[in-house]
């Protein structure tokens, strides 16, 4: 267990991990910003200097050095959040585009489906990207832990902030709905299954969904939310072919 400082936001957690990750001997890396601490796991013993001189890489703010071993000690444990507080930012967003979507359809008489989930889509992608877009680089940073693609090529992560941004405008303006909707399709059935492995292995990683702007952890929801868009653009490309 070592003390890592410097650390001030989920984004440098995620380049911190990213980055001594690739350090060759290192096997896992867990780091806390709240704790200040970093928990490596190695294959091959790795020396001190070697790992700060990674970190100085990523940035000269991060600083690294063992835990000396005191006679007593004390702290407190922050307690724990439950499972609505963890999750209140995204639901209150879900619970907003929900409210103003069926709101626009109070104005006509008659309930249109296709409508009120193309409103509800534009909601979606323009708010999401919105979050994504306060810090591109720490979304970036930590969509790559989890992605499929991401993983690959860790550009994609910009790439996939600005697709949602032009999938929201696209369903705000209903322009094309077979091709907005099979994109839509393709890229949410694509980025779902990083997130199934990721829950289905117990990985404790940030979600990304909301940039880093809240820390949330990955879990059922984030694939409720994904699967919720795949289930809603497939619904509305049937439509739109019929």
């Amino acid at each position: 267990m070592y003390t890592l400082e410097g650390m001030t936001c989920s984004s440098c957690e995620a380049k911190v991990t990213a980055g001594l990750s690739e350090v060759e001997g290192v096997i896992n890396v867990e780091v806390s910003k709240d704790e200040n601490s970093a928990d490596i796991e190695m294959s091959s013993h790795v020396d001190l200097q070697t790992l700060q001189k990674k970190l100085a890489d990523i940035d000269e703010k991060y600083s690294i050095s063992e835990i000396k071993e005191t006679g007593t000690f004390s702290a407190t444990v922050p307690a724990e959040k439950s499972w609505f507080q963890t999750y209140k930012p995204v639901l209150l967003i879900f619970m907003y585009i929900f409210a103003v979507s069926s709101g626009i359809e109070l104005i006509d008489s008659e309930l249109n489906v296709m409508r009120w989930m193309r409103h509800f889509m534009a909601g979606f992608f323009l708010t999401f990207s919105f979050f994504k877009m306060m810090n591109l680089e720490g979304f970036k940073n930590s969509y790559q832990m989890y992605d499929i693609i991401a993983r690959r090529f860790p550009s994609w992560g910009y790439v996939y902030a600005f697709a949602e941004l032009i999938l929201g405008f696209a369903f705000l303006t209903n322009f094309n709905p077979i091709i907005t909707n099979s994109v839509t399709f393709v890229i949410m059935s694509v980025s779902i299954i990083g997130v199934l492995q990721t829950v289905l292995n117990k990985e404790v990683i940030q979600c990304a969904c909301l940039g880093d702007v809240f820390d949330l952890p990955m879990s059922t929801v984030t694939i409720i939310e994904d699967g919720l868009m795949i289930i809603m653009s497939l619904a509305m490309l049937i439509m739109a072919l019929t």
